[in-house]
């Protein structure tokens, strides 16, 4: 039996890999479990499934599976970066992804199989138990048909920036480039790679002008969820890819989170499993007041019953509580330890996802470990670069260790890269504390008042804006101010602030001095 994917061809009665005319040298456990992943494609693989097949149910450490799952990876071009053949699957185990062609022809030649034979075998996957998504090869619209290394770069870059994001699965290039100078329906498209959600869009170049439209569908019911076009100069031709990459991402991570919402919200509670709770309990997070985060940290609860070792739900529940604390919603005695236990737990489930990175930073935030926070909050965004919310809480942090043009550029570019995030009120009312201070009390105003425009009950846009409006010498709208910040917050105080705000010296006895000319004790 030979399978033939990408340019390579395995075949099962020689105990051979080619790649092309060129055979690999694979170890022979390394051949085994690439043709028992290969074999076993169209689902998810276990580790217990794969030692009790490769290694004949022997004892073998999670190092050994890992050194031979990089091994088999190798052989076939790929990396643990990429997993653009064989993916890991969260807690579940391994699945190989490419097209495969089966043949059991003797006499087929050792070549990269035909464009032919992959679209003569195309299956038909089940949906996986996370958003799955396919980003098709952005055409080519230019009169130059040597473009195409350009548009063929978007795509690629996409597809390398959205496997980062853990939650998410993506297609892998070989797979999703098939389709590359077809009109093949979209609900084809998606019941052939199993896939919910499509990216597909343009790239057509003008002398020394670029323009990039890219679409966002929904495979079931059809629709488009978001489009966007983006003009640029062609001065550096791979700084306009990153910086379009950039924007994409950025943009398509909310819209995804907002449809899973919504499908999680469409289902009775009983039935939800633990990805649907935690979606709903986002729903409840990103609205920003104490009633919905309640219910986000009850709902959490329920997916971490299903899962106890769900990074991701872990994070956010630590989050949540790093968040209640600093709006003055909870007990700092309950929720400092609560916090602790999800945030590190979430890191021993995974190390890798940038929501446990950023409960991470946020326990630290508690302890003014600043320069340990400002690490963790770094690879938060290194996991994932367009990270809004890590991007806002680290501005603030660089703002409390007194490097608030850092601080305000950090949220800035939160703003920038996603500017209908659900998190964009946080990012807004981090630049406005920065600019606070840096002593441009107006422009704090109107930053913080926009802040609060995107979500009327938010606490720390109405301290700002507060506290600005009173050094600014606006005595009147600053009382007014106050007032509304005792309702959305009826325990605030000079000592509350003195106590809970990890702010330096300085900066401390700025707020609070703002807070004194206008009443607060």
């Amino acid at each position: 039996m030979k399978f033939l994917f990408s340019d390579y061809v395995l075949d099962t009665d020689r105990h051979e890999l080619h790649r092309g005319s060129t055979p690999i040298a694979v170890e022979p456990q390394v051949f085994d479990l690439l043709i028992y992943l290969v074999e076993n494609r169209d689902r998810v693989v276990s580790k217990d499934e794969l030692i009790a097949s490769v290694w004949r149910g022997r004892i073998v450490s999670d190092s050994t599976l890992t050194s031979r799952i990089n091994a088999a990876r190798k052989a076939v071009g790929d990396s643990g970066e990429e997993q653009k053949l064989i993916r890991t699957i969260m807690r579940k185990g391994f699945r190989f992804v490419g097209a495969v062609c089966v043949t059991s022809d003797d006499e087929t030649p050792l070549t990269s199989p035909t464009t032919e034979a992959v679209e003569a075998w195309r299956p038909t996957w089940p949906l996986p138990d996370r958003p799955a998504i396919a980003v098709l090869p952005f055409k080519n619209m230019s009169d130059d048909a040597e473009q195409d290394y350009f548009s063929d770069g978007i795509s690629d870059d996409i597809i390398t920036a959205l496997s980062r994001l853990r939650w998410l699965f993506v297609i892998a290039r070989n797979s999703s480039f098939a389709y590359k100078g077809q009109s093949t329906p979209m609900t084809q498209i998606g019941e052939e790679l199993g896939v919910g959600y499509l990216l597909e869009g343009s790239v057509r170049k003008r002398g020394d002008r670029v323009r990039i439209s890219a679409q966002l569908n929904d495979v079931a019911s059809g629709s488009q969820l978001w489009a966007e076009r983006y003009d640029r100069d062609l001065a550096d031709v791979f700084a306009v890819q990153d910086e379009i990459t950039d924007a994409i991402v950025a943009a398509i991570e909310p819209q995804v989170y907002a449809a899973e919402n919504v499908r999680a919200q469409r289902k009775p509670p009983e039935s939800l499993d633990a990805w649907g709770l935690l979606m709903r309990a986002l729903s409840h997070f990103w609205r920003l007041t104490q009633a919905d985060n309640e219910a986000a940290q009850r709902l959490l609860a329920q997916a971490i019953a299903i899962d106890p070792h769900y990074a991701q739900a872990l994070a956010v529940l630590a989050f949540s509580h790093v968040f209640g604390t600093q709006m003055g919603w909870e007990d700092r005695t309950i929720s400092v330890p609560a916090s602790e236990r999800a945030a590190f737990a979430a890191i021993r489930a995974d190390g890798e996802d940038p929501w446990a990175r950023l409960a991470v930073a946020g326990v630290y935030v508690f302890s003014r470990r600043f320069e340990d926070a400002l690490a963790e909050f770094e690879r938060a965004l290194y996991l994932n670069p367009n990270f809004s919310l890590a991007q806002a809480y680290y501005g603030l942090v660089l703002t409390w260790v007194g490097r608030w043009q850092d601080g305000a550029n950090a949220a800035r570019r939160a703003l920038r890269l996603s500017p209908r995030d659900p998190f964009a009120a946080i990012s807004t009312a981090v630049v406005s504390y920065a600019e606070f201070v840096g002593g441009d009390f107006r422009e704090s105003m109107r930053l913080s008042r926009e802040a609060i425009r995107q979500r009327p009950d938010f606490v720390s846009a109405y301290r700002v804006f507060t506290a600005a409006a009173s050094m600014a010498g606006e005595m009147a709208v600053a009382a007014a101010s106050l007032q509304e910040l005792r309702r959305v917050q009826p325990n605030i105080s000079l000592a509350w602030i003195a106590e809970n705000l990890p702010l330096r010296e300085e900066q401390r006895e700025n707020f609070l001095e703002a807070f004194r000319r206008v009443g607060l004790e």
